[in-house]
């Protein structure tokens, strides 16, 4: 993954209201969302979001209904504009551009996958894969062969002809996912593109989009209200609480280290076993009294899998492997203590009480 910084979001407001700009100055005061709303009948959406996106990687932003995590993503490609701030996307600030910039912007640099698939029900399903360079001017006779190349990678290599109809809604998804990638756009945005899925299937989704990622390495903002679905697929977890950031960063550490009794809450209910990894718990360094090395675990093995592997015995001792190098140490001491819930850092604690 590269360490260059795709999308960099500084210092964004969003107001809906009559008048934003006179409602920011009372926002900037320290006024609340609720206390906006009763005394000046002003929507606060976003409030000073900083957050920066690296190429190549998955950042996923949730938070519950009315955290403004939609709003936030619709911001990427303007069809929201901001009541203030900075969106610089590859160094530029796209809130300068004129309509001819942002539309080949919109065209050529970010796709979005959206939650009711929005595909054209009069269009065959290879056409509506290949709708991104369609609308550039393309002709079909072009960009055929790669509609049907993305088809196939998703599954529906025999579907082109049909219509979206005659799919189902997991099937309606993958032509949405053929449809970005097509399009050969660095930037995918995804709007809580699996949530209207069952279960199964958006798991099925879910493991998709992670092998295509392995290889295309796109820059994928990636909305969701699902816990367990941001910890499976984000490198940068962004978790929003009334338009603003709680906390932000690797989805391991926020689990160990929850900095706000909201992201305490949050994350309560979460299979730790299933979803914290030897290598977030490990020992580093000199490491002695640990006792005997009983075997080998991969550094993303889940919790759950490595005591299976122990078969209940507490003082197992594992090194743990990275590309096939020893880089750590994981006790089941270690193990069974990183499965009990933690408190929210005093660091947090201090800075949610200011």
């Amino acid at each position: 993954m590269s360490n260059a910084t795709s999308i960099s979001v500084r210092n964004l407001y969003k107001i809906f209201g009559a008048n934003p700009k006179q409602a920011l100055e009372h926002v900037r005061s320290g006024m609340s969302k609720p206390d906006l709303m009763s005394q000046h009948r002003h929507v606060l959406g976003l409030q000073d979001i900083n957050v920066d996106m690296q190429s190549g990687e998955i950042t996923v932003i949730m938070g519950l209904s009315g955290s403004g995590k939609s709003t936030l993503i619709r911001h990427f490609n303007r069809l929201i504009e901001p009541t203030a701030g900075e969106i610089i996307i590859d160094g530029e600030n796209v809130l300068t551009y004129d309509e001819d910039r942002l539309r080949d912007m919109r065209r050529t640099k970010m796709s979005m996958v959206f939650q009711h698939f929005a595909l054209l029900p009069h269009r065959t399903v290879l056409d509506n894969a290949g709708m991104a360079q369609a609308v550039r001017g393309i002709l079909k006779s072009t960009y055929e062969n790669d509609a049907k190349t993305w088809l196939d990678r998703v599954g529906l290599g025999e579907h082109g002809h049909q219509y979206p109809h005659q799919l189902s809604g997991g099937m309606q998804q993958r032509v949405g996912i053929a449809r970005a990638l097509t399009s050969n756009a660095p930037i995918m945005l995804m709007d809580e593109a699996f949530s209207a899925l069952d279960p199964l299937i958006r798991t099925d989704m879910q493991d998709l989009l992670l092998e295509l990622q392995k290889e295309l390495h796109k820059t994928i903002v990636f909305i969701s209200h699902d816990l367990d679905e941001a910890m499976k697929l984000a490198d940068h977890l962004v978790i929003l609480k009334d338009g603003a950031i709680v906390q932000q960063g690797e989805p391991q550490e926020i689990l160990l280290h929850p900095n706000d009794p909201y992201i305490v809450d949050f994350i309560s209910d979460i299979n730790r076993g299933r979803v914290l990894r030897a290598r977030s718990i490990m020992r580093t360094g000199n490491v002695d009294n640990l006792g005997d090395i009983c075997g080998q675990v991969d550094a993303d093995a889940t919790l759950e899998s490595v005591l299976s592997k122990s078969k209940g015995d507490p003082t197992a001792v594992y090194d743990v492997i990275k590309d096939g190098t020893q880089i750590g140490l994981l006790s089941m001491t270690d193990l069974i203590v990183a499965l009990v819930p933690t408190e929210a850092s005093q660091d947090g604690m201090r800075r949610s009480a200011t």
